[in-house]
């Protein structure tokens, strides 16, 4: 049977940004924007979205005198990303 798809999840940049996250450490905002190519306003949405489900850690510092905000997966986060894999692969009958 199909499982339902984490919402949280299955939005193109949540889905960019946590597939990201599960190969490299963390990212900062600016890595982000590039591999996603969206605005600052509609990632930092996704951020926030992403944070609030317990799925990304942000960790707001500064470089200089300018803002630098990280990103890390947290396990709850790269739990929710292999379990949406698995659904989708059910989906596409693999």
């Amino acid at each position: 049977m199909y499982n339902e798809l984490d919402p949280v999840l299955n939005t193109p940049v949540r889905l960019a940004v946590v597939s990201a996250l599960v190969k490299i450490k963390q990212a900062d905002f600016s890595y982000l924007m590039e591999i996603t190519q969206t605005t600052q306003g509609n990632l930092s949405h996704q951020l926030k979205k992403l944070n609030e489900a317990g799925y990304i850690e942000i960790i707001k510092t500064f470089k200089g005198n300018y803002p630098h905000t990280l990103c890390k997966l947290t396990t709850k986060g790269k739990n929710a990303f292999e379990k949406y894999v698995e659904d989708i692969k059910k989906y596409l009958h693999l």
